[in-house]
């Protein structure tokens, strides 16, 4: 829990890169310019190497001073020091791997990515036993076989895309000698990809912040809101995949000035993802337990975390409305909007919302600033997407 807010802001650092690829990969397919849906393939991988390397160094820099500022238990500093160096070695790897995975989705190869995901978790899900207990001839590794494990997985998905773009070559085609920066292209990219980058980096900066206002209460609701973060995780993929499928759908009618399509895309999206909340939220209701007892024993820790679950699903179903619109607004190529919807639900709204009510409410006081953060959020959202339209 500990380690996962700079975790994922490598991982956001990678993915919004990525969506940036996407993003402009796919306009450039519907205005027709294929040389330079190439060089922006081929660009994105290269800069997504470079931010790898990048974020390997600065990671192993920050984080010794970063645990400390949430414990002073040194076990923990070291099982969290010897589990981020090791993962972080594959960061290169990770981003490269976003990087093609995000370039097959904007040509619409939805599938291939959906089974190099499926192999690097698989590959992780059979080697972490293995690694962490010293299964067969292997070693224990404890918390260093975790880390191992997760980056082999990364590693076979990354060499998945490669083998495949080899023996079946994309029609955008990823070459080397294309791979020399262009202020446009990289521009272009850029413009998206910082946005959509800070909007998933906001989240490291929101856990960050809830965890020093839990932590006078207790260390149970620190690890309450970190368990809460990967069930999100879980819960919130199908509508981030429904939303992953709009960007090229609807970067590519907009490259091609159908915009009565791209409207009919977002309406699509923003029903599915709809439903796929609602059905979040009852699980949430009926299964709050359970969820929480897939991390933990201990009943007190279960009992408060499945208090927290039921009021922070409430508002699971109007965050589609936010989820769905910073998604469209990336496919556009729009990334300041995005920013925008991003910045009310992750900052403005939540932080001082969450602050002030937990002096009268304690920890629930944080989980309601959840709800109501996403009802604010979802106003500006809907204002901003008719705003973007009449333009």
């Amino acid at each position: 829990s500990l380690v996962y807010p700079i975790q994922n802001l490598a991982h956001a650092a990678g993915v919004g890169f990525g969506v940036g690829i996407n993003a402009m990969v796919a306009r450039r397919l519907g205005e027709g310019k294929t040389r330079m849906a190439n060089q922006t393939a081929s660009q994105g991988v290269f800069l997504s190497a470079l931010h790898g390397m990048i974020l390997t160094i600065l990671g192993m820099a920050v984080i010794p001073y970063f645990l400390r500022m949430f414990t002073s238990d040194e076990v923990t500093i070291s099982y969290g020091l010897t589990y981020f160096c090791n993962v972080f070695l594959f960061s290169t790897i990770d981003t490269m791997g976003m990087a093609y995975e995000k370039v097959y989705q904007s040509v619409g190869k939805m599938k291939i990515s959906m089974a190099a995901v499926l192999i690097g978790c698989v590959v992780n899900i059979v080697l972490d036993p293995i690694f962490i207990f010293g299964l067969g001839p292997m070693p224990e590794l404890g918390i260093r076989g975790a880390a191992w494990a997760t980056g082999i997985g990364q590693t076979a998905s990354l060499l998945f895309y490669l083998i495949l773009n080899h023996v079946k070559p994309l029609n955008v085609e990823i070459s080397l000698r294309e791979m020399r920066p262009s202020k446009e292209i990289c521009g272009g990219m850029y413009s998206v990809g910082i946005a959509a980058t800070l909007n998933m980096a906001l989240t490291s900066l929101l856990l960050t912040a809830l965890n020093a206002i839990l932590a006078p209460f207790s260390q149970v609701y620190i690890l309450v809101l970190g368990v809460y973060y990967k069930l999100q995780a879980l819960l919130y993929q199908g509508a981030s995949g429904v939303v992953q499928g709009m960007r090229p759908l609807i970067g590519y009618n907009f490259g091609a000035r159908e915009m009565k399509r791209v409207k009919k895309i977002f309406r699509l999206t923003l029903e599915s993802s709809c439903v796929i909340m609602l059905f979040g939220t009852v699980i949430c209701l009926l299964a709050s337990g359970q969820l929480m007892g897939l991390f933990t024993t201990t009943p007190e820790t279960i009992a408060a975390g499945s208090r927290a679950l039921k009021i922070i699903s409430a508002g699971f179903l109007v965050s589609a409305v936010s989820v769905t619109t910073s998604g469209a607004m990336e496919g556009l190529g729009k990334g300041t909007q995005s920013l925008v919807i991003s910045l009310f639900r992750y900052v403005v709204v939540i932080m001082p919302t969450a602050y002030l009510l937990s002096h009268f409410m304690g920890p629930d006081g944080v989980w309601n600033a959840f709800w109501i953060t996403e009802v604010f959020t979802a106003i500006v959202s809907v204002m901003i997407y008719h705003k973007t339209l009449k333009k």
